[in-house]
């Protein structure tokens, strides 16, 4: 293997890697769930004996991660002087931009943390339960800013650089770790290092749109303190109850960071913020920590494709996505940890906190659900965001909440938006899918879809066609009074009610509530529908630009219709097509929706030219310099979903079929996937070269049917990990079914056994960096 001092790209290496390699080392990128290790003497087979077929892999060792994960880095070589410029440091709780601080020759490093809110609910979300500020550093150079030179290290998750001044140069390093921001800065020439940190006032970013509400009392000032070893202490007492404590010390060329925050508690958070700051000790502990967790995170999935500016751009959103979440933290805000001023300082959960998580699940890391356990945890509260009179069975939660979930929902009849707690279910359904863990269906989504079901079932009531309808509802962000059969609803209530019959099934529960389920899904009125497709509900067509897919959430994420069926195919072509036609209210996930259903019709290249819209600077809302996302403020979900756009291009998994390369652009005529995991707690790794699928390998982790559409043309050889044929059934239509036990593994590929090595592929259309190179 090539050293770090070995400079060629991994492109101009992978045949080197490729050979060497070849069938002699098993398949796995370290950190992969694969039992066997390559030996010298060969590895052993399931059944005791030599293995026919394993996988090469030219990412076998550090260096060649670090090689390929280069160059994919953010650059910089001018000072950011905006938050969506600057580089980006979090681990699912504190998150830190650096830009410049304005009107100064400064550099601020915000201070955020996605704990830190407010907690006076009856004020509602966006005061009263809202994300609160914290404050931010300022490093101080003697000279005036000249240049700087800064690289975001993905592989590292840590920001180095120099910064010029005409007094000298700074040389800086930072990242997060455990709730700590580590910086290291030294200074040469006439440099020299001064911080300050600016405390901020506790109130909500909310303030750059509206005065506060009615009855609304300004939470008390800060107060500072000096602890025993000299480490300072800012303290944020909060009128609701409640403190945020940020404590900091430097010592000599290194400054640590801390922020606590506690509730009920007015005190402990004091105590949190010294503990965890003393647990990091230096940055070069801290450090250490740091590199291992990000190395053994990206280790569990790769993907590579010829496009080096879209190439980049999605391992900066796997490196986003674990900078802004952890299972058992927060749900995400609508800007993950790094709080800026924004009308949306809470948890959206209409569209935004959907597309936050998609592309988790593809590049097998759920280790980063904070949803499934948001929603697992305050079952309670979602009970108590319906009106009394339904809280006896029902739960819900309205469009904007804490962290905690914490907002009522009104009731179907008033033209309130009532499907969204639904809508998230199908995320944490996902997971259960992308995991079958059992327990997650039987604690968490059983439970509460089974209430968040029944909300709607006793709005229920059935016309004079005998069929069921549902009064006035709202689609989310259509500006129009809310119609009756929704239909973003509809879909919501069939998904709802056909996931409860086959989640009771799979738990052997013998659910009470069952026959009416299937009445629903009987008698549901169909949805709503006109010369253009899909409407927005009952008598209200798709009838000015809405940026929301909504009205076609039975399209996409959902696929109750979909391209598997013929008869709906002019339908949904229609609806996308027409959703598009009305311009005016388009946004940037607007885009990435519209990829991925053209990516289920099998069309990458129309796909691709809506998700480059996304990129495009001439559109209103672009992808910004350093990969975020900003309307009338920070909204992190969309550049989260184009992630996923490009996995629906790559592989999908919806309807219990594994469909591999379904929707590759044709530029793009060589792509790796590696433990790509899809529904059913399967692992992909494909090969395609040249625009032909080479080789499919898929690994059960659950042992569940296994269906896939291979897009092989020809005689397929299958095998097993034994050497031995597998069990196949051809269903037709380039899919076949294939017996693959519970951690077995399968190769199908056509003609002769190709080279089955995972590689990085040669990138046809360069581009620059992300950052400011």
């Amino acid at each position: 293997m090539a050293s770090q001092s070995d400079k060629r790209s991994p492109v101009a290496r992978r045949s080197v890697l490729g050979t060497a390699l070849g069938g002699a080392a098993v398949a796995a990128l370290p950190g992969a769930a694969h039992a066997e290790q390559a030996g010298a003497g060969g590895d052993a087979g399931p059944a005791g004996g030599r293995r026919p077929w394993r996988l090469g892999t030219a990412l076998a060792d550090d260096s060649a991660w670090e090689t390929f994960l280069r160059g994919q880095d953010l650059l910089w070589s001018r000072l950011p002087a905006l938050w969506h410029e600057g580089p980006f440091l979090g681990d699912g709780l504190l998150g830190s931009m650096i830009y410049r601080e304005p009107d100064a020759q400064q550099i601020r490093f915000t201070v955020q943390h996605g704990r830190v809110q407010d907690h006076r609910p009856e004020l509602g979300s966006g005061w009263g339960t809202c994300r609160l500020p914290v404050g931010h550093l300022t490093l101080e150079p003697v000279g005036a800013i000249t240049a700087v030179d800064w690289r975001l290290s993905l592989w590292n998750a840590e920001l180095t650089g120099t910064v010029t001044t005409t007094a000298g140069t700074l040389a800086l390093a930072a990242l997060i770790h455990d709730e700590v921001l580590a910086v290291r800065v030294t200074a040469s020439g006439g440099e020299r290092v001064t911080w300050t940190f600016h405390p901020e006032e506790a109130i909500s970013p909310r303030k750059i749109q509206e005065a506060p509400p009615a009855g609304y009392t300004g939470n008390p000032p800060w107060t500072t303190r000096t602890a025993a070893d000299g480490t300072e202490q800012v303290l944020q007492p909060l009128t609701g109850g409640g403190q945020t404590a940020t404590a900091y010390r430097r010592t000599g060329d290194e400054l640590l960071l801390s922020v606590g925050h506690s509730f009920p508690s007015g005190t402990a958070a004091e105590a949190d913020s010294l503990r965890t700051l003393r647990r990091g000790t230096s940055y070069a502990a801290l450090r250490r920590r740091h590199v291992s967790w990000w190395h053994a995170f990206y280790r569990k999935s790769f993907v590579s494709f010829p496009d080096q500016r879209l190439q980049s751009f999605h391992w900066i959103q796997l490196y986003k996505v674990a900078s802004a979440s952890r299972a058992g933290g927060p749900v995400m805000a609508t800007s993950g940890p790094w709080l800026e001023p924004t009308p949306w300082p809470a948890v959206w959960w209409n569209l935004n906190v959907q597309l936050e998580y998609w592309l988790i699940h593809g590049s097998n890391h759920l280790e980063l659900d904070a949803l499934a356990g948001t929603l697992r945890q305050n079952q309670e509260q979602l009970v108590a965001n319906v009106p009394a009179a339904y809280r006896k069975d029902s739960s819900g939660i309205g469009r904007s909440s804490d962290m905690f979930a914490n907002r009522s929902v009104g009731e179907p009849g008033t033209g309130a938006e009532t499907g969204d707690l639904t809508w998230a279910l199908h995320n944490v359904w996902l997971s259960y899918r992308h995991s079958m863990d059992k327990a997650l269906l039987r604690d968490t989504v059983y439970p509460v879809l089974r209430r968040a079901v029944n909300y709607y079932l006793h709005f229920l009531t059935p016309g004079s066609d005998g069929k069921l309808h549902l009064p006035s509802t709202l689609s989310p962000e259509y500006p129009v009074v809310p119609p009756h059969d929704t239909n973003y609803d509809l879909a919501l209530i069939r998904w709802g009610c056909r996931t409860l019959l086959e989640s009771a099934e799979l738990l052997g529960v013998q659910d009470e509530s069952a026959p009416r389920w299937r009445e629903v899904l009987a008698r549901l009125t169909p949805y709503p529908v006109d010369d253009n497709g899909f409407m927005i509900g009952a008598d209200t067509p798709y009838a000015q630009s809405h940026r929301h897919y909504s009205h076609m959430l039975m399209v996409y994420p959902l696929y109750l219709v979909n391209w598997d069926q013929p008869e709906n195919r002019e339908l949904i072509m229609k609806s996308v097509t027409h959703w598009h036609a009305l311009t005016g209210a388009h946004r940037g996930y607007s885009y990435t929706g519209a990829a991925s259903i053209h990516a289920m019709t099998g069309d990458g290249d129309t796909a691709l030219g809506y998700l480059r819209k996304f990129f495009d600077p001439t559109t209103r809302y672009p992808c910004r310099a350093n990969t975020h996302y900003t309307e009338a403020g920070p909204v992190i979900e969309t550049p989260l979903s184009a992630s996923q756009s490009l996995h629906d291009m790559f592989c999908q998994s919806w309807g219990g079929v594994i469909r591999v390369f379904p929707a590759v652009p044709s530029a793009w005529a060589d792509v790796t996937l590696h433990d790509f995991r899809t529904q059913g707690a399967f692992l992909v790794s494909a090969v395609r070269k040249a625009g032909v699928t080479r080789f499919i390998r898929v690994r059960s982790l659950a042992g569940e049917p296994l269906k896939l559409r291979h897009g092989l043309s020809g005689t397929l050889t299958v095998l097993l990990d034994d050497g031995s044929p597998a069990h196949t059934r051809d269903l037709g239509d380039g899919t076949l079914a294939i017996d693959l036990p519970k951690d077995r593994e399968v190769l199908v590929h056509s003609g002769s056994r190709p080279d089955l090595v995972i590689a990085p592929v040669a990138v046809s259309e360069p581009g620059p960096a992300w950052g400011l190179p």
